[in-house]
């Protein structure tokens, strides 16, 4: 069935009502503020009509209501307007946008606290794991006669490094030659590439330079492993209890433990299409977003990679400022990788 215009701008102010009171909206406050020419009566009716339609809520013996999932639902679709950043949002996104370009994962994870400050929301912020990630490059580097350090560079420009301690002297010149090895053997393959090239190098190597090998290439499947997982970053968890509908620990506390567990996280992915995810209550998947909302915003990371910007929290949330900002601050972010991965391009490159 569809609804008629005065239903639709009925539901819009019933939504946009409760999203600032948190309170359940009758028909008065309607009638004062939607602009309606009705009376009350009429629009108690149209109330009656849009709880049977389910797109209202009667919450205990209460005589107002509040939307239900499909009301909201409908909000996103259809009804709410898009909102505008003002000047001084804008302002706030672009100086929290003034991030020093360091590994993935501090990126991703500062950039999750900024958009919790912003928004008053737990904020998620994820990275896709790559499906091919390959080392470009060792780098060994001698600390004293039975140690060194290995450095590596991955080719989505992350880099780790291990102080590896030895039973036996090494000097330098034995040193050099293994660097000169991995950098000839391991560099460009994938995780699933790397083992059967080390049994290779296994049966030719003897036994304790294929144990100096055999350590520097764990560590290099070590960082592979991890960059091909996906990696999550929480802030603001405690940002909950700020809002009426999580002052109730006993409603808190589920919520707050899902969020605290990146391992039970693991259900929210990476959207494969479009930038922009909203999914409202029961929509989700995990037991315990069952009565929240999801806000998503997706962009490109470069190297096949792409990340999520999120917030979670109740239904009534103010979608349309929510999108206007995390679809800004996600272009934003896009925008800063993709001259972060510019200027690391070879001159040769950048010309073509």
């Amino acid at each position: 069935m569809d609804l008629t215009e005065r239903k639709k701008k009925i539901l819009r102010a019933i939504i946009e009502n409760y999203i600032e009171t948190a309170e359940p909206v009758g028909s008065r406050s309607i009638a004062q503020t939607a602009g309606l020419d009705i009376s009350s009566a009429t629009i108690r009716n149209e109330m009656a009509d849009l709880e049977a339609l389910g797109f209202l809520e009667q919450p205990h013996t209460s005589a107002g209501r509040i939307p239900s999932p499909k009301g909201y639902r409908l909000y996103v679709n259809e009804l709410m307007e898009i909102h505008r950043l003002s000047a001084l949002e804008t302002r706030r996104l672009n100086e929290a946008l003034r991030l020093k370009m360091q590994e993935l994962d501090k990126v991703i994870d500062q950039a999750g606290r900024i958009v919790s400050q912003l928004t008053r929301y737990p904020t998620f912020a994820l990275a896709a794991g790559s499906g091919r990630v390959t080392i470009r490059r060792f780098d060994l580097l001698m600390v004293e006669r039975n140690a060194f350090i290995a450095v590596l560079m991955t080719d989505n420009d992350v880099v780790r490094n291990r102080l590896m301690r030895l039973p036996s002297d090494l000097n330098e010149s034995q040193l050099s030659l293994l660097n000169t090895l991995l950098n000839a053997t391991f560099t460009g393959l994938t995780l699933e590439e790397i083992t059967p090239e080390l049994m290779r190098v296994a049966s030719h190597a003897a036994g304790e330079a294929y144990g100096l090998i055999s350590l520097v290439v764990s560590f290099g499947m070590e960082v592979l492993r991890e960059q091909s997982a996906q990696s999550i970053h929480t802030a603001g968890i405690t940002s909950l209890l700020s809002h009426p509908e999580y002052r109730c620990l006993e409603r808190a506390e589920p919520l707050m433990n899902y969020l605290s567990e990146t391992e039970e996280m693991e259900s929210l992915t990476v959207p494969a299409n479009g930038k922009m995810n909203i999914f409202i209550g029961p929509e989700n998947v995990a037991a315990a977003l069952q009565d929240t909302s999801v806000v998503m915003a997706s962009y490109d990371i470069g190297n096949g990679l792409r990340g999520v910007i999120g917030v979670v929290g109740p239904t009534r949330m103010d979608y349309a400022k929510l999108t206007a900002r995390l679809s800004y601050f996600a272009d934003g972010l896009a925008r800063l990788f993709e001259a972060n991965e510019a200027a690391s391009l070879p001159q040769s490159e950048k010309e073509e």
